[in-house]
């Protein structure tokens, strides 16, 4: 993977974060019905994103290195 490509990534999933970063200030703020459900799923989303990000880059470090071996 090329240097823009993982610029592009990294940058996508910055974007990503602020947003929900900004959804979560969003539902705790509101006092509607589905806010509480909306809040937690921000919550989650906003915890569960980075990690499936790292694993996602490990997995291609690992498959990319396999890869170059053979």
């Amino acid at each position: 993977m090329n240097t823009k490509t993982k610029r592009f990534i990294a940058l996508l999933g910055a974007i990503l974060l602020l947003l929900l970063y900004g959804s979560t200030l969003l539902f705790s703020i509101l006092d509607t019905a589905i806010s509480q459900t909306l809040l937690n799923a921000s919550i989650a989303a906003t915890i569960l994103l980075p990690v499936l990000l790292y694993i996602y880059k490990l997995f291609l470090q690992f498959f990319h290195e396999n890869s170059s071996e053979s």
